[in-house]
Parts: structure tokens; C-alpha cells; sequence
């Protein structure tokens, strides 16, 4: 070919979302994407629904009205939130805009795949910083930090392991990081986590020029079909990703539902009570069974399974998918030995714990 892509357009390994169908072809309980159960509250499909009558007119460009919804819903700035196509979007202007060819990007071990991708594209270099205990290190991160340093991926809680970085250490990190890094918080699952020493970020963005968090309507509202997500930023951040988004990167009935899902707070309120309650209950009932699970504060837990042939991960994503129920194979994170599960409805638990004890061969018979 005569027109070539930029060098890291061909460094990069493409995304491949979880599985959506069984091995055998066969309908199955999918627990693959961290989908919450619930689906989207009736409000907002009421809304999308309502939208679909004006399919033929551009969206609202600034998605003022969902920027309102969120400022409103959290006590922010209006005019310091950006929405996006996801938060994944966000993440590829964010690259767009401050990365050079030759800068470097700093992200976790078994941090969301998005980020050494965006980080290609832009022709800069990924610097992945070793985790202890599958949770971020800071110190390694720091280790890493000099002055090529333009940006520092922290996905809070994080995404395979479900794990969290505590406040005080998050604030230790965009300490000591220089003040033209910046760090951007990817807090995707922040509406599931029931800790004390843990927070979104919002307050670092407030006093930091050099902080951005992110958030995404795919998890815990239901609505990842449509793609919305939305950063919090300083000003002048704000302003750089305005400049360079697409004029409508939001669809009308993605912002309307949007809207609705986050006025709906007893719907969500309800996903959230019964993440703490089965989160809890497949931790338990998988360490009963010999497996080592991640303390996961998402919606979803980390499986470890052992290395012995017939009991590995691979044989059990196998075993489960051919009964009906798909996980996530989390190999192209390093984790090979390893499945993610979604938290899923009561039937659906109950279904791939049962499941599990007739694989190992440990079925009591009421299963």
C-alpha cells in the first residue's frame, strides 16, 4: 500500500470484548462484560423509546441537558464535564490531544486493555508498572514517572481484578507525579464500592489542573448499548476535548436515557443492594470450593483456578460455557489461569456456583 498508518497504529493488539455466545451455539447466561443484571431502569428505555421519534434530527451537541443531570446529580460544574462515547472516547482524546510520539504513558499490569491502545495510536509509549497482590502499586507507578511522562492511567476500582487503590494513596501518586503529567482516574465501577478510605476523585479534580476523572452509563445504569460516558475536568481540559470531539459524539436517545437513569435513584440503589449481597455470597461460596478470588469491590470477581490439566481456567470456561453460562477469559490481561464473572441475577449465581461444584467433581448431590 502507498498510505501507511502511524508507526503505533500496528503495535496494537485489538480489543476483544467477552464472549457473547456459548460454545456449543447454544442460548447461555451471559457474565462475560460486567452488564449489570437489572438492565437500564424503565424510565430511561421509556425515554429512548420517546426519542426514537426524532431519529431524523441531530443530537444536542454539548449534551447540555445530560451535563446538568450529572452536575446536578454530584454538585459539579456544568461546564467542566465532557461526554463521550463511553468513557473509552474520552480516553482517545485525552491521547489525541496531549500525547506526542516518544512520550510515555504509565498504567498498571492488569489495567483495562483501552489504555495501551490509545496509547499506541497516539505513537507514545506504554510503561506498565508490576501490581502487587493484582492491585495497582503506586510505588512501582512512581518508579516509572519522568519527565516523558505525559499521562497516568489509574483505573479505581480496576478492571479485571477488581481491586481499589485507597484515597490517601491516590492523592500520594498525583503528588509526587511532575504537575504537567496528567493522571486520569477511570472510575467505571465507583457506584458499586462500599469502602470508607475510597473515593471517585471528584475532590482532586476540583484542586488539581492536572487531574480528569471519568465515569461510564455502561455498568451499574444498564445502558451500554449506548455508549455514553462522561468526564469531569479542569477547565482548561474541558476546553482541549470540546475543541476536538465529534460535534454530535452523543445520540439524542443515549442522552435522554441518560437523564432518566440517573434520576431513577431507587432503581439504581436496588442493583447496588444486591451487588453487596451476591459479590459477598460468590466470594464465600467459591472459596468453599478451593478458588481463590480476587477482593473485588465492582460487580464482578476474579476466579483463580489451579494448573492441574482438567482444572484449569481454560477447562473451566470450557465446561461452564458448554452448560449454559459464559465467563470472561481473561488471558490477553496476563491472567491466564484466571476467569472473571459477573455478578448476575440469584438463578444465575446459584446456576455457576453449581455448576462449578459438579466440574471439580465436588456435587452434593442438590445441585
Amino acid at each position: 500500500m502507498s498510505a501507511l498508518p502511524r508507526p503505533g497504529i500496528n503495535l496494537i493488539e485489538p480489543y476483544v470484548p467477552g464472549a457473547t455466545k456459548a460454545l456449543n451455539g447454544q442460548k447461555a447466561v451471559k457474565l462475560s462484560s460486567n452488564e449489570t443484571p437489572f438492565g437500564p431502569s424503565p424510565n430511561a428505555i421509556e425515554a429512548y423509546l420517546k426519542a426514537s421519534g426524532e431519529l431524523h434530527l441531530y443530537p444536542e451537541g454539548s449534551a447540555a441537558g445530560l451535563r446538568e443531570a450529572i452536575a446536578g446529580l454530584y454538585g459539579l460544574d456544568a461546564a467542566r464535564i465532557v461526554c463521550g462515547c463511553g468513557s473509552d472516547e474520552i480516553f482517545h482524546l485525552l491521547a489525541q490531544a496531549y500525547l506526542n510520539p516518544g512520550d510515555e504513558v504509565i498504567f498498571s499490569e492488569h489495567a483495562f486493555l483501552v489504555y495501551p491502545i490509545v496509547t499506541k495510536a497516539a505513537c507514545a509509549v506504554p510503561r506498565i508498572a508490576p501490581e502487587k497482590n493484582l492491585t495497582a502499586d503506586i510505588d512501582a507507578m512512581l518508579d516509572l514517572a519522568n519527565e516523558k511522562t505525559k499521562i497516568v492511567f489509574l483505573a479505581n476500582p480496576n478492571n479485571p481484578t477488581g481491586t481499589y487503590v485507597p484515597s490517601s494513596e491516590v492523592r500520594r501518586l498525583r503528588k509526587e507525579l511532575p504537575e504537567e503529567t496528567l493522571l486520569v482516574i477511570d472510575a467505571a465501577y465507583a457506584e458499586y464500592v462500599r469502602r470508607n478510605d475510597y473515593d471517585t476523585g471528584i475532590d482532586m479534580v476540583d484542586s488539581h489542573d492536572n487531574v480528569i476523572m471519568t465515569r461510564t452509563f455502561s455498568k451499574v445504569y444498564g445502558l451500554a448499548a449506548l455508549r455514553l460516558g462522561w468526564a469531569y475536568c479542569p477547565a482548561e481540559v474541558a476546553d482541549v476535548l470540546n475543541r476536538i470531539r465529534g460535534p454530535f459524539n452523543t445520540s439524542q436517545p443515549a442522552q435522554m436515557a441518560g437523564i432518566k437513569a440517573l434520576k431513577d435513584h431507587a432503581f439504581t440503589q436496588k442493583a447496588i443492594d444486591h451487588n453487596d449481597i451476591w459479590l459477598s455470597w460468590l466470594r464465600a461460596e467459591l472459596g468453599a470450593l478451593g478458588l481463590e478470588t480476587t477482593q473485588s469491590v465492582g460487580n464482578f470477581v476474579l476466579i483463580r483456578f489451579p494448573e492441574t490439566p482438567g482444572r484449569t481456567a481454560a477447562d473451566a470456561n470450557a465446561y461452564l460455557s458448554n452448560h449454559g453460562y459464559i465467563l470472561r477469559d481473561v488471558t490477553n490481561y496476563g491472567l491466564p489461569h484466571s476467569l472473571r464473572m459477573t455478578v448476575g441475577l440469584v438463578e444465575h449465581n446459584r446456576g455457576v456456583i453449581d455448576c462449578l461444584k459438579n466440574f471439580l467433581g465436588q456435587d452434593d448431590g442438590k445441585g
